[in-house]
This record gives C-alpha cells, structure tokens and sequence, in this order.
C-alpha cells in the first residue's frame, strides 16, 4: 500500500534511534498492549472513561480523556523503583488540549511505595506521591505545578511543597511537553517545549513552605511581666476639663429663627382616603373587618408649601462640644510591645539532600470540565540528553506538523473570498501608513509590532484591530481639539427640575399655554394621551383600592 503520509515514516525513524536508548520508563501507547500496564481505578468517584486514541491530524496514539465534567485515575507500576536523589532524574511528557482547557487538570503524579498489599486499582486523591507535575487551570489558578512530598528528618511527617511562582501552561490546542529535571546538586530546572521556564533550588524558599524550619521560635513557656507597660500613649493625668465645656449641650437644637411658610395647610392631612374608591361587593365586615379606603396623597398638600402640623427643624448646636477628654501624651513607662524571648528549635534541621522518596508508580488521577486531553510519551531517565532526543523525535514532530497544518488554514482562511478577509487586509495597510507620519514617529515601533501580532495571529486580530484603531482616533482627537471636550451648557434649574419631574397636569398646562416646536394637532395628541393614562391610572386605583382589606377586629 502507498504511504499517504510521511509523518508515519518519521516517527518510524524516531522508534529506530531511540531503540539503542535505555530510560527507566517510556511509556507511548502505540499498541493494545499498554492496557495490560496501565490499570483503571476502581473507586467509585472515578467513572471517566480512558482510551487508546489517534492525536487529531496524526496517525499518533496517545491516551485520551474522552468525557467532560469526570473524574479521572489510572496508574502503572514501575519495573524498578527509581530514586530522586543523589543523580539526576528528568520527569517528561506531552500532552495536547485538544479541545482546549477552562477547568481541569492535566499533570501526572509519580507515587512513592505504598502500604504493603496495595494495587493500581486502588489509585485515588489519598494514594502518597513524591512528585505531580504539569499543567493545572481552574478560575484563578492556572500553572504548571510542580509539588513535592517530604520527608521530616525528626517527625516523620510528609509535608508538600509547592513551587511559589510556577511557569503558566501554554492554553492553546497543539502538543506540549513539560519536562522536570531533578540534578544531584538539588536544582530543580523546568521546561516547556524544551525552553527554560523555571529554575530552583529545591532546598530555596522558592518552596511554600521552606523545607527548612527557623532556627529559632518563641519560648512557649515565656510569660509577659504584670508590669510590662504595653501602651505607647496615656491620658494626661493633669489635664483638667475647661470650666465652660458643657458636656450636656445637645447636638442639635431648635431653630428660633425659622418662620412657617406662607399658605401652610396646618388643617389638612398629608393623605386622605380615595374618595374614588369603592368596598368590594364581597367584603364581609364579620369575616374581613370594617372596610377603609386606601390612602392616596393630598392634592391639596401638592401645591402648599405643607401640610399638617407646622414644627421648626433643627439646626447645628454653636454651644455642642461633646463628651471631654483629657489629651493624649507619651507614657513615661512604656516598655514596648512584648514578645516572648527566642529559643532553638527542636525540630530545626540541615540536609545535604531533600528527603524524597523513591518513585514505584505512575498515576493519572484528574478533575476536568473539558475532553479531548491527550496524554503521550512518558518518559524518566537519568539523561537530559536523552530526554532532549526523544522530545526532538516525538513530540517535536508532532508539533511541526499540528504548526504546519494550522498555517495551512489560516492562508486559507485569509485567501477565503469574503468581505471581511478583504477589510482586514486593507486596514492593515491603512493602519501602517498611518503609523509612519511623522507625528506618530515615537509610537511607530510599539504600534508597528502591535500590528504584527495582530497579522499573524487571528484569534487576536480583532481585538488589535480595535486598539490600534482607537488609539489612532484619540491622538487625531487631542490634535484637532487640544484634548478639551466642548463645554456642557448650563441649564437653569427650574428647566431642569420641570423637566426631570414631569407629570400629565405639567404637560398639558405648557402645552395649552406655549406649544414649542409642535402644532396644535401635536397638542390635541399629548392631552388624548394624557387622558388614557389617566384613566389607566384611575382603573389601577380602583383595581387596588376593591382589594384593601383590614384585618378582622377582635371581638
């Protein structure tokens, strides 16, 4: 049969070279046989389903992750255990997000040897790792991990570490490979796609927490003296309140000055009952109560300065000083804040190496909202020389060809007839004959590369479009104008408060007497729908005042 292909061949070639290579584990999935290696989980949380898959674009197998919103946990045991310390260990992978990653995990997790009698199959969250590593993206996370367990020299206890400023993982939907080099000097050197992301020591503070404990902690049993003076500042003691502070004069008091405003309705009452309203047919004053009308607002009170009884307001007491206290002045006795005296700490140590523990089995075990994820080529060797071979013949080989093929559409979707790639095109050249007038002279290489990036790659175009556009108009803006908006003209106040409050009455009465702009046929108009919505206004009325119930009196 004719190759259709050469990718196959090239990775035929790659399976050649690497023959004469001797890693402590590689892991490829490129025959059936992985699933007698790799070994489901049986806990129940974990119903995701795992498959042998194709790399999209490739005749490439990988494993795949082939359902969103699951759990997920396999795990293989290691033909030998492997140490992480003391010689130079490389942790490496690839995978590719082939639907992308909002929400999920992709890393993988190198236990250490677990209880006497455990399995594969009872791989889950709890089962002790010395290491996980890779990508991680969730809300606010979104990193390359790298954790790992240790050993106290004096408790016993495991403790993580986490990396503190991990590398971020590259979100997009063609292969990847994360590589962890452990030397025998304690640096841990990460990369991605072969460049240098990341470079530590593993006995460095770059770890949350420190491997290392202080070498000193407070004393527990250290007591703070009765005596010790804590405060900075006291109360004068020979400070004496003033013989006019008077410290019952109210806040506020009523105003003698003020005078009731003319035409004050004191007789009649903010509300009245709505004299259009009517008791229901069925209201039963046994059962229900007596009926009363609902309250609307008096319209007499709408054109008064008021209604009701008249008081004077209050205004800001002159005489008001509040409650006395005496100033503040430095405490002659002041020891300071106290803290207890510093004593060595019993659990401080040193190491030469970080207590990891030896590596047995290899585990899978994620959350993710997104399928698609496909992992491949697991490696650990001693040799990054090694590490950098396989990834130039695997993984780089898939990586040209996915590069390849997202070139190949993208010129086609630039060559696509259609008025929006001819747009695009003729912008961008509007764009940079812009950028190269003489005004923009110190802009043009920031715009120049945003414009680029924006030729280049089209998930960014728009948005670069848009930028670049803008930027333009507000330079033009602040050229032609001086930068000043015209000013706001002024509208007096009884305009503005007529028209912010406007109600039926107010439109027909300056309708009747100055008709602006309008006929009288516009006038007749506004007064008919003045009308209707009066009448809406009074059936609504009606509607609420026919449900106002009171509740039944007690007898």
């Amino acid at each position: 049969m004719a190759c259709t292909s050469t990718f196959p061949l090239s990775l035929l070639f790659a399976s050649i070279a690497l023959v004469a290579a001797s890693p402590y584990f590689y892991e490829s999935f490129d025959d059936e046989s992985w699933e007698d290696r790799w070994i489901l989980s049986e806990k129940d949380d974990y119903q995701g389903k795992w498959k042998r898959a194709i790399s999209d674009g490739h005749e490439d197998y990988g494993l795949l992750v082939t359902e969103k919103a699951r759990k997920y946990a396999i795990a293989v045991d290691l033909p030998e255990l492997i140490e992480l310390k003391k010689h130079d260990v490389v942790l490496q992978y690839d995978v590719r997000l082939q639907d992308g990653l909002e929400c999920g995990g992709a890393y993988l997790k190198f236990l250490r040897p677990q209880e006497s009698g455990w399995v594969p199959k009872q791989f889950d969250s709890e089962s002790p790792y010395s290491i996980m590593f890779g990508p991680d993206k969730c809300g606010a996370t979104n990193k390359v991990h790298f954790i790992f367990n240790h050993k106290h020299p004096k408790s016993g206890k495991y403790i993580e570490h986490h990396l503190r400023y991990p590398p971020t993982p590259i979100n997009d939907k063609n292969s990847h490979v994360y590589t962890a080099i452990i030397y025998s000097n304690n640096t841990l050197k990460m990369l991605v796609d072969g460049e240098d992301t990341k470079t530590v020591d593993l006995l460095s503070n770059d770890f949350e927490p420190a491997i290392f404990p202080p070498k000193t902690i407070p004393d527990p049993e250290d007591k703070k003296p009765e005596d010790w003076d804590e405060r900075a500042k006291i109360s004068d003691p020979e400070a004496k309140k003033p013989d006019d502070w008077d410290e019952d004069a109210p806040m506020d008091i009523e105003d003698t000055e003020a005078e009731k405003p003319e035409g004050w309705l004191d007789d009649e009452a903010e509300e009245i009952d709505n004299p259009e309203a009517l008791k229901p047919e069925d209201w039963d004053e046994e059962e229900d109560g007596e009926w009363e009308a609902p309250k609307i607002p008096n319209p007499k009170c709408e054109e008064a300065p008021g209604c009701g009884k008249w008081t004077r307001p209050t205004r800001r007491n002159p005489a008001y000083k509040g409650k006395w206290y005496p100033p503040m002045i430095d405490n002659p006795n002041y020891n300071g804040i106290w803290k207890p005296q510093q004593i060595p700490n019993p659990d401080y140590f040193e190491l030469e190496y970080p207590n990891l523990e030896p590596v047995s089995v290899i585990g899978i075990e994620i959350w993710t909202m997104q399928e698609g994820i496909l992992f491949d080529n697991i490696l650990i060797t001693e040799d990054e020389k090694e590490a950098e071979q396989y990834r130039q013949q695997t993984w780089k080989v898939k990586f040209e060809a996915e590069k390849e093929k997202q070139k190949v559409e993208e010129s086609t979707e630039v060559t696509k007839p259609g008025l929006l790639s001819g747009l695009k095109g003729k912008l961008f050249e509007l764009l940079r004959s812009a950028a190269d007038a003489q005004l923009l002279s110190s802009y043009r290489p920031t715009l120049i590369e945003a414009i680029e990036k924006g030729e280049a790659n089209p998930n960014v175009t728009l948005g670069i479009l848009v930028t670049v556009v803008l930027f333009f108009l507000t330079v033009f803006y602040k050229l032609l104008c001086g930068g000043k908006r015209p000013p706001t003209p002024t509208v007096p106040v009884e305009i503005a408060k007529k028209e912010d409050i406007s109600t039926p009455d107010d439109t027909i009465t300056e309708t009747k007497e100055e008709p602006v702009g309008g006929t009288v046929e516009n006038t007749n108009e506004n007064e008919n729908e003045n009308e209707t919505s009066g009448e809406i206004e009074k059936e609504g009325d009606e509607s609420s005042g026919t449900r106002h119930r009171r509740t039944r009196r007690e007898t």
